[in-house]
C-alpha cells in the first residue's frame, strides 16, 4: 500500500512540474495555430500547424512582410492570419490592381515577389496613411482574403504574434522568416 501512495505521489509531482514549465510556455511564449480557409495561399495552406511566437512583439515591433495572427478587429473571438504590407507612418495605395506603399519621402518600398506570384492583382481602390500602432495587412491569396481592404487598418493591440514555424505537414516543416526589402 504504501509503495502504491509513493508511486501516485511521484506521478503527481511528474505532472505538478509539467504544467508549471507548460503552461507558461504556451499561453506566453509560444502558441498553436491552425490555418483555416484560403488567404494565405500559396505561403500556407489550409490545415497548416503553425506555432506562434508570441514573445517577440513583447520586446520589439512587427516588420513588413511577417506574417501575424491577430484578433480579428470586429470580433476579437475570432483568429486571422495575414501579411504586414504597411507599417505606422507610412501611405497605403491601393489602384488599378497595384499596392504602392509610400514613406515619407514618397518613394515606393513595397516588393512582394518573393511571395506573390507575379500574376497577382489586388482589387480595391484605397489610399490611406497609418496611425501610430496601425498596420495595414493583407492575406496572401488577394482574390480570397478578408484583410484591411474590407474592415480598415489594424491595431496593434489585436496582434497575438508571428509565425515562427511551420510544423505541419512535415514535409514543409520550416522556420519562417520575413522577406527582405
Amino acid at each position: 500500500m504504501k509503495n502504491t501512495l509513493l508511486f501516485f505521489w511521484e506521478i503527481i509531482k511528474i505532472v505538478l512540474l509539467a504544467l508549471v514549465i507548460v503552461v507558461p510556455i504556451r499561453y506566453l511564449v509560444f502558441q498553436p495555430f491552425f490555418v483555416k480557409g484560403e488567404s494565405m495561399v500559396p505561403s500556407f495552406e489550409n490545415g497548416d500547424y503553425l506555432i506562434i511566437d508570441e514573445i517577440s512583439y513583447r520586446l520589439g515591433v512587427p516588420e513588413r512582410g511577417e506574417v501575424i495572427v491577430f484578433k480579428y478587429p470586429n470580433d476579437p473571438s475570432q483568429r486571422y492570419i495575414k501579411r504586414i504590407i504597411g507599417l505606422p507612418g507610412e501611405a497605403v495605395k491601393i489602384e488599378n490592381g497595384k499596392v504602392d506603399i509610400l514613406n515619407d519621402k514618397g518613394e515606393n518600398i513595397l516588393n512582394e515577389e518573393s511571395y506573390l506570384p507575379g500574376s497577382t492583382v489586388t482589387a480595391g481602390d484605397i489610399n490611406v496613411v497609418l496611425g501610430q500602432d496601425e498596420y495595414f495587412v493583407l492575406g496572401d491569396n488577394r482574390a480570397a482574403s478578408s484583410d484591411s481592404r474590407s474592415w480598415g487598418v489594424l491595431n496593434k493591440k489585436y496582434i497575438i504574434g508571428k509565425v515562427a514555424l511551420r510544423a505541419w505537414p512535415f514535409s514543409v516543416f520550416a522556420k519562417m522568416e520575413a522577406p527582405s526589402y
